[in-house]
């Protein structure tokens, strides 16, 4: 067995220290990228480090280290084996994947063109093989990070065009009578996203055109996400740190930064890990500045000529604002 400060144990009493590798600069470069990945993933996830290391089991400053490519040298012995054995190393890792085929399915796709890939996408979500995508609208969806004005502004452009709204966390809050946070306690981040993935699929299945203001993590789901963007024509609500924070403050809500020092930087971390996810809407409203009413005008004038060339999909007609 092989312990965390690269130690090789025979026995729970006695333990040898195995030959050590210094990191080379190749290896300097690979530990930085690996921080890098596992901060964006922690920020696309809205998970502060204290609360990572909560989770995870891991003291805060290991990950911190992590973070900052000064992981354990094992991470790097684990690479140069990879690399030895021509292998992926993610190969090397377990996985719970159900099906020995993954590899092969994986390679093809690192392989494919971008319209192979929206072929295969067809095919794995039921639509088949010859059958080609069709374009849906569903209405408006609106991302972007908490604080952002989602539910304030999708209120009001509901109102104002006459269409349903919906927040889709009460929703999935509705579908289970359980709030998010107890949702989150007993089952977790995993379990949250599966239900708001069938939360989604139901709204979907409404047929009828509705303003959807999503949670802000929804988009570390690639494919709950992909159905948003596929389903409605999607607005990312963008906002300067500071804003997002005194909103956040200003509706005493302060998940996940609850009690912790570096609430700001944490969520400067957020934000710069889910932007170029966020950055794949359709539209960008910049709210920096604004009043609630000036960015509420705004919106309804990007929107018009949506509205104006989707909304007959079912025959209703936004009211002019």
């Amino acid at each position: 067995m092989v312990g965390a400060c690269g130690r090789h144990y025979h026995s729970p009493n006695r333990c040898e220290r195995t030959d050590m590798v210094e990191p080379n600069d190749t290896d300097a470069g690979f530990l930085l990228d690996l921080g890098q990945h596992v901060r964006t993933m922690r920020g696309r996830r809205g998970l502060s480090r204290k609360v990572l290391a909560k989770v995870s089991g891991i003291s805060e400053r290991y990950i911190a280290q992590l973070e900052g490519g000064k992981g354990n040298v094992s991470i790097v012995l684990l690479r140069r084996i990879s690399e030895a054995l021509a292998t992926p190393l993610e190969d090397l890792l377990p996985s719970n994947e159900a099906t020995s085929e993954w590899p092969v399915i994986r390679d093809l796709v690192r392989r494919a063109t971008p319209v192979q890939i929206a072929h295969a996408k067809d095919v794995l979500s039921g639509l088949g093989a010859h059958m080609q995508r069709e374009a849906t609208f569903r209405g408006i969806a609106l991302i972007g990070l908490r604080g952002a004005g989602k539910s304030t502004l999708g209120k009001m452009l509901a109102d104002s065009i006459g269409w349903s709204f919906v927040e889709l966390n009460r929703e999935i809050e509705r579908q289970n009578g359980l709030s998010v946070s107890e949702i989150i306690a007993l089952y977790g981040q995993e379990g949250f996203r599966r239900m708001e993935q069938a939360a989604l699929t139901q709204l979907l299945a409404r047929n009828e055109p509705v303003v959807l203001a999503t949670g802000g993590g929804i988009v570390s789901e690639p494919i709950t996400f992909d159905q948003v963007l596929t389903s409605f024509y999607t607005v990312w609500l963008k906002a300067e740190p500071e804003e997002h924070m005194t909103r956040v403050r200003g509706q005493g809500d302060m998940r996940p930064m609850a009690d912790d020092r570096a609430a700001m930087q944490e969520l400067r971390t957020i934000l710069q890990s889910r932007e170029p996810l966020y950055a794949r809407a359709a539209g960008v409203l910049d709210t920096a500045g604004l009043s609630v009413e000036a960015a509420a005008r705004k919106l309804v004038e990007m929107l018009s000529p949506v509205l104006s060339r989707d909304s007959g999909a079912f025959d209703v007609h936004p009211r002019a604002p």
